[in-house]
């Protein structure tokens, strides 16, 4: 059991607010009846969703005891996952989202960063318990709600942990990222302000659950009151049909999805009239997929947000102008706009220093302010991430931007080896891990181009096939790379380093040999 006080802070009874599923009591109590979340065919409203939770909530309790600090969430995208979230909250713990389709190695490499105190699983992730055993092993198990609901929510302090997510890392172990209370609840008046949701809104939710950016389509759209309309993944092969079925009118996704309607021959113009709002982040955004989207939703206030789950769903914004914006593109990518109100930037240059000393307007973005999360689950992963200027601490967020002459920032791309693949960020250090540990396989490289993984390796050869169905006994989908060279050695630069431009250089000729008409 876990008891760390350093990153769960203890429930304060005389706490007033500032905790994250406020949000959904507010839609509570503007309509109990109203639809909450609709999945499938299923309207749950948010009274019957409220009591699954409190119910849920009160069986957690009985299993892992009154002060369950850390629970994770085994489920699907539906009515026990959503309910799950809540009642993970509801107890006064922190929720881990977790993924049912990820290979178990990786499941239990997160239950066991976590150090759970209880595990909430729907009738899928009950199934997938044999595989986790080891991880699990003395851990309260709670799938359907036994004995008493809780009374009523509690109220966790502001500074407590209100989720766990795990992003790439660069040793294959992922990296924990506590988010609190606070954190999400600044993020979330921002939106709220900015967007002016209403209960007539119905919300996509593309992303899984264990993605920071759930989080936005969850409690923005209970936050008013609204629907939230989780799409499986049947429907991204006719979006404006799921659009139109369900009046989805507060759109978010990655700018990927953009490229795939296009291909399906359904980015059409006008193709997308009931959307009010249409998000993108996750990806950079790329001019003419921000103009042809305008153009398939003509009547939708389009914006690229970005920002890195380290400070909180997103923290900087651009509203796209069809007027204006192409010209502010910089490599055709959309600019990341502006930071929200809360957070202070500065451009660092290699040494970590403000490049504005030196007159330059080009650096690594760095931001502090009321969405900064504290640090890694594990301390050690805090190496490198952080700079303290002025008395202040800064998130690093590996990424360079320039900053444009009305002051927005344009997205240059990661200082680093870390990529976006699909919208989920990737570290090619941990693709690269996971391929060493494949038969055979001595050394490798990784390299991302146009959104797609491709690997070099050294050893013996094998069948990409083999490679990719090795890869997935412990690797999601997104970690394992489309294309596969095997060399006998490595190019190496002036400085007898991998040359890893030249690698790239050459997975984009071989793409493009075998896909010519990409």
């Amino acid at each position: 059991m876990n008891t760390s006080p350093d990153l769960v802070a203890p429930v304060a009874p005389e706490a007033t607010g500032g905790c994250l599923h406020d949000w959904f009591l507010r839609g509570l109590a503007r309509d109990p009846g109203a639809t909450a979340l609709r999945v499938g065919g299923t309207a749950v409203t948010y009274e019957r969703l409220h009591g699954r939770a409190l119910a849920l909530a009160g069986a957690l309790l009985a299993a892992a005891g009154e002060r369950p600090c850390r629970v994770g969430l085994l489920a699907e995208r539906g009515e026990d996952a959503y309910a799950g979230v809540l009642a993970a909250l509801y107890a006064g713990a922190t929720v881990v989202p977790l993924n049912p389709d990820f290979p178990a190695e990786r499941t239990r490499r997160m239950i066991e960063a976590a150090g759970l105190d209880a595990l909430l699983a729907d009738a899928t992730g009950r199934t997938l318990l044999p595989e986790l055993k080891d991880a699990v092993d003395g851990v309260p198990v709670v799938g359907e709600p036994t004995g008493a609901p809780l009374e009523r929510p509690r109220t966790p302090h502001p500074d407590a942990v209100a989720y766990i997510l795990f992003t790439s890392g660069s040793t294959g172990r992922p990296k924990g990222v506590p988010v609190l209370h606070r954190n999400v609840d600044a993020y979330l008046r921002f939106v709220h302000d900015r967007y002016r949701f209403t209960p007539r809104d119905v919300f996509s939710q593309t992303f899984d659950l264990t993605f920071d950016l759930a989080m936005f389509d969850m409690f923005a759209a209970w936050g008013a009151g609204a629907t939230l309309v989780p799409m499986p993944p049947r429907a991204f092969a006719a979006v404006p049909d799921f659009v139109a079925r369900h009046g989805i009118t507060v759109w978010f996704s990655s700018p990927s999805v953009i490229a795939l309607v296009r291909r399906l021959r359904a980015l059409t113009p006008g193709a997308l009239p009931s959307l009010r709002l249409s998000l993108f982040c996750g990806e950079p955004l790329l001019s003419h997929d921000a103009a042809d989207w305008q153009a398939a939703a003509p009547g939708s206030r389009l914006e690229n947000l970005y920002g890195p789950t380290e400070l909180t769903i997103s923290c900087t914004v651009h509203r796209w102008d069809p007027a204006t914006s192409p010209a502010a593109c910089v490599n055709d990518v959309v600019p990341i706009g502006v930071p929200h109100p809360g957070l202070r930037h500065l451009l660092a240059d290699e040494r970590g220093r403000p490049a504005a000393e030196s007159g330059a307007d080009t650096g690594e973005l760095c931001v502090t302010g009321d969405q900064l999360f504290p640090g890694y689950l594990e301390p050690a992963d805090d190496e490198g991430r952080f700079l303290t200027h002025d008395g202040t601490r800064w998130y690093r967020t590996g990424d360079l931007v320039r900053r444009l002459p009305d002051g927005q920032l344009a997205y240059l791309g990661r200082r680093d080896h870390q990529v976006k693949i699909h919208g989920v960020r990737v570290e090619l250090a941990e693709v690269e891990w996971g391929l060493r540990r494949c038969r055979g396989v001595h050394d490798a490289v990784a390299v991302a181009i146009d959104g797609e993984l491709f690997a070099f390796y050294l050893g013996e050869r094998r069948p990409s096939a083999d490679l990719m169905e090795e890869l997935g006994g412990f690797f999601p989908r997104h970690l394992i790379p489309l294309g596969y060279r095997h060399l006998d050695t490595f190019p190496l630069n002036a400085n007898r380093k991998t040359d890893r431009p030249a690698l790239a250089a050459e997975a984009a000729r071989l793409r493009a040999v075998a896909h010519p008409h990409r």
